[in-house]
């Protein structure tokens, strides 16, 4: 199984910034795409950034530019730094991991339990 646990979430002035972190832990997984998503009330729940195994990275068009994701796999940790943060930015932000396992192969989704992000203006 794997569990994730988001951190970083918060009250901040529109302009200003914060830094989410999500720290997996792996139970006979490996884990191979992460993500953040976000999810504001009344809307569906949609993609912010990615970024694969390899490195490579894509961002929702709303957010280019001013978020950056990476990753630290030694520290088995996804990281989502956010500049600029608008009002439209205010969501709860999901952390996300794609994860391959055995007996049997498999490749399942797991997701964190959000962290609140509110950007006030």
């Amino acid at each position: 199984q794997v569990q994730l646990v988001e951190s970083g979430g918060g009250l901040v002035q529109a302009g200003g910034s914060l830094r989410l972190s999500c720290a997996a832990s792996t139970r006979f997984f490996v884990i191979d795409a992460m993500g953040w998503y976000r999810q504001a009330p009344g809307k569906q729940r949609e993609l912010v950034a990615t970024i694969t195994s390899g490195g490579s990275t894509n961002y929702a068009d709303s957010v280019k530019a001013r978020f950056t994701i990476s990753r630290d796999d030694a520290k088995n940790t996804v990281y989502l730094q956010m500049n600029n943060l608008k009002p439209g930015d205010t969501a709860v932000y999901y952390c996300n991991a794609e994860a391959t396992g055995d007996l049997p192969v498999r490749t399942e989704d797991f997701w964190g339990q959000g962290t609140q992000v509110t950007v006030s203006s």
